[in-house]
């Protein structure tokens, strides 16, 4: 009974799994259409960045 348990719930893993690099293939896919040259590598890089220049305005405002 657990053996099988588990074996359902490693297929419905994986299946999560195959959906989740499929809407990952695909937004990666439509921000490269949008002009992130390298997708989701790009919009992550230019997040951090955004927020690197957020902390560093709020710094300076702070006087820190």
């Amino acid at each position: 009974m657990e053996q099988e348990h588990l074996i359902r719930k490693v297929a419905e893993l994986e299946t999560i799994n195959d959906q989740l690099q499929a809407e990952l293939r695909y937004l990666d896919q439509l921000l490269r259409e949008a002009g992130f040259e390298n997708g989701l590598v790009t919009l992550k890089n230019a997040a951090k960045e955004l927020i690197e220049e957020d902390k560093q305005m709020r710094n300076e405002e702070e006087g820190i």
